[in-house]
C-alpha cells in the first residue's frame, strides 16, 4: 500500500504543470551555473597548474554545484509539498483516503516516498552533470559520493518538513509559507553560532548547513547522519500525529 500511494502521488505530481515548470526552471538555472563555473575553471587553470596542492575540479565545480542544488531545492520543495495533505484536506478527498483499509503511517510514508521520487530525479540530474566532468578531468570519487549523500539527505529532510507543514493547514499557500519559514530557520540559524558559548554550539548543531558542509568536504560522520535521521523521523511522526488528531475530530 505504501508503494501504491507513492506511485499515485508521483503520478499526480507529474500530471501537474507546476512540477514540470519547476523542474525545467531549476534545470535551466543549474545548467547555467554549471557552465559558468566550468568556464571560470578553464580561465584559471593555467594559474592552478603552477600552484602546489591546487584545488581541483571537485573543489571548484562539483562542490559549488551541489551547494547551488541544495539552495534551489529548498526553494522548490515547499511548492511541491504544499499540496500533499492540505489540498486533500481542502477538497475533502482526504476523508476518503482515511476510510481505506490502510494505516495513517502508511499514508504518510507513501506520500513522502512519492515526493522523494520527484527529488530523486533532481539528484540524478545533478550527479549526471558532475559525472560529465570525467570526460575531461579527474574527480575525487569519495568526495563526490559524500556530497551526493549529503545532498540527498538535505532533500529528504526538507521533504519531511514540507510534508509536516502540509498537515497543518487546509490552504496549500499557507503550508508553503510555513515550509519556507521553517527551512529558512534551519538553514540560517548557524549565523547565531558565531558568538562563543553553549547556545552557539546548539545553534550550530541545529543548522542544516553545518552537517551538509561536512559531507561536501568529504567527511561522513555518524553525528551528521543521526541529525538528518532525527529530522526526518521527527517530522514524519509529527505528521502522523497531526493527521490522527484530525481524524479524531467530530
Amino acid at each position: 500500500m505504501i508503494l501504491t500511494i507513492a506511485a499515485r502521488e508521483l503520478r499526480s505530481l507529474f500530471l501537474s504543470p507546476l512540477a514540470w515548470s519547476l523542474l525545467a526552471v531549476m534545470q535551466f538555472i543549474l545548467a547555467w551555473l554549471f557552465l559558468v563555473q566550468l568556464e571560470n575553471f578553464a580561465l584559471i587553470q593555467p594559474r592552478l597548474a603552477s600552484m602546489e596542492n591546487a584545488p581541483g575540479v571537485t573543489d571548484l565545480i562539483v562542490v559549488p554545484l551541489f551547494s547551488n542544488v541544495a539552495i534551489l531545492t529548498l526553494l522548490l520543495i515547499p511548492l511541491l509539498s504544499m499540496r500533499l495533505i492540505s489540498e486533500e484536506l481542502r477538497s475533502g478527498t482526504f476523508a476518503l483516503l482515511l476510510s481505506a483499509p490502510v494505516s495513517i503511517s502508511r499514508i504518510v510514508l507513501g506520500k513522502y516516498l512519492g515526493l522523494l521520487g520527484m527529488l530523486g530525479i533532481i539528484l540524478l540530474m545533478s550527479s549526471v552533470m558532475a559525472l560529465s566532468l570525467l570526460a575531461g578531468g579527474v574527480l575525487d570519487v569519495g568526495r563526490l559520493v559524500a556530497g551526493l549523500l549529503g545532498l540527498g539527505l538535505v532533500m529528504a529532510a526538507a521533504a519531511a518538513v514540507g510534508l509536516y507543514m502540509s498537515t497543518l493547514s487546509a490552504q496549500p499557500g499557507v503550508a508553503a509559507v510555513g515550509s519556507y519559514g521553517l527551512l529558512l530557520f534551519l538553514w540560517l540559524i548557524n549565523l547565531a553560532a558565531g558568538a562563543e558559548g553553549k547556545g552557539s554550539a546548539l545553534f550550530a548543531w541545529i543548522a542544516m548547513p553545518t552537517h551538509f558542509d561536512h559531507m561536501l568536504s568529504g567527511l561522513v560522520r555518524s553525528s551528521d547522519l543521526i541529525y538528518f535521521i532525527l529530522c526526518i523521523g521527527l517530522c514524519l511522526i509529527l505528521a502522523v500525529r497531526r493527521i490522527d488528531s484530525l481524524r479524531c475530530k467530530p
